[in-house]
């Protein structure tokens, strides 16, 4: 694909529109600030980042990975489609700002949904020419069809929309369904495709990293209802449902244990390691939490306070996906490192460890309704500090993309 400096740029660019949103909504809960609706200022916030951010830079980075694998690669399908993607992006953000837009912003969704079908095919189409010793391919294709299972959960949404016929605990189901196959789908899956791409990942080099997709896979489906446990579930799912975030937290610190034997001193040849570290740290906190959420007075907890949800999505969103994404397209030299790039990467991940700070602190004190002095104040500086960081590596990464 060419000009992938111009797709990256937008991703920077969609990023600071993330982070610019952030700081708007910890303004208006800390200060006074008369305009915009604080709920559509949120739908508009979390459905950029998910489209305009995340899946414009795993569909970029992701047709970049089959452009160095296919001698005879073709991109003119995924131009239009990251272009389509853009559009309905951008639709989304404005749509869901503006009040009484609702069927502008069912519109772009139905068509992001469209959208992501046609990459799908495409691109599992396209992955047929790949040996199959390279096991990003798996994790890409998993991706790929979580994605679209993902959409079942919107589908439905639009539906008790559309029908007015909304039942509360189904509302909610779906929201969550389509969150996590998301999330804990599309997104992480894809992310661990690039990443077994990037360090050259095959079935040969060791059998356990094939293992380990494969159990990642199967228990994906299942974890979903650990975003459910609210509800009268029945006792053989739980059992399963337990049983999955097990095996996802033990699996992925056997693969942590595999990878350092086969990949000895990796790290040590990428300037930006502190980065990956803090993501593997992260993503091992949050299959923690998972597997902790089976608890039902935890899970009680932790799904009647908003400060932990909030906490467990920013969690996922902004430490593991948004941060390896960074990681991701600097150490792969897609856009040339400067002490200036670095400091704003430093910075922003610098806002995002605050951000889980404070927002833990908060989380835990709720379950006493204990209040933290000038939390909200202190949660706007975090946003700001996001913003700055993001704003720099942005600002300073236009100027110095590398051509590819």
């Amino acid at each position: 694909m060419h000009h992938l400096k111009f797709w990256l740029k937008i991703s920077l660019l969609n990023l600071c529109i993330v982070a610019f949103l952030g700081v708007l909504m910890r303004y208006k809960i800390g200060f006074e600030f008369p305009y915009f609706e604080q709920k559509n200022l949120q739908h508009s916030h979390y459905n950029f980042a998910f489209s305009g951010w995340i899946s414009h830079t795993l569909i970029t980075l992701m047709v970049h990975y089959l452009q160095t694998k296919i001698a005879s690669f073709n991109g003119k399908t995924y131009k239009a489609i990251l272009i389509a993607n853009l559009i309905c992006s951008y639709g989304l953000l404005i749509s869901f700002i503006i009040p009484k837009s609702d069927l502008f912003s069912i519109i772009f969704s139905t068509l992001s949904i469209f959208v992501s079908y046609v990459f799908c095919y495409q691109y599992i189409k396209d992955l047929k020419q790949l040996d199959n010793d390279y096991l990003a391919k798996k994790w890409f294709k998993a991706a790929l069809l979580f994605n679209v299972l993902s959409s079942f959960g919107s589908f439905y949404l639009a539906y008790m929309m559309i029908s007015k016929n909304i039942i509360q605990d189904v509302y909610l189901s779906s929201v969550y369904f389509y969150l996590h196959f998301q999330y804990n789908g599309w997104f992480f899956f894809a992310c661990m495709g690039l990443f077994y791409g990037f360090l050259n990942l095959r079935k040969s080099d060791h059998p356990f990293f094939e293992t380990f997709f494969t159990l990642f896979t199967v228990a994906c489906i299942p974890a979903y209802f650990l975003s459910t446990l609210w509800l009268d579930l029945p006792l053989w799912l739980y059992i399963i449902t337990t049983l999955a975030a097990f095996i996802q937290l033990i699996i992925w610190f056997k693969f942590l244990s595999v990878l350092t034997k086969t990949r000895e001193g990796f790290l040590e040849n990428y300037p930006l390691r502190y980065i990956l570290v803090f993501v593997g740290l992260a993503l091992s906190i949050k299959l923690a939490l998972q597997l902790g959420s089976t608890l039902p007075t935890v899970s009680q907890l932790a799904f009647g306070f908003r400060p932990i949800v909030i906490a467990y999505l920013h969690l996922v969103l902004l430490a593991v996906i948004s941060l390896f994404l960074l990681f991701y397209i600097y150490t792969s030299h897609l856009i040339l490192i400067t002490k200036k790039i670095k400091f704003g990467l430093i910075l922003f991940s610098t806002g995002v460890l605050l951000n889980e700070i404070i927002l833990a602190i908060q989380g835990i004190a709720s379950f006493s309704y204990t209040p933290i002095p000038y939390a909200n104040e202190l949660l706007f500086i975090t946003a700001l500090i996001l913003f700055l960081g993001i704003g720099i590596t942005t600002y300073y990464s236009l100027k110095k993309v590398a051509v590819v």
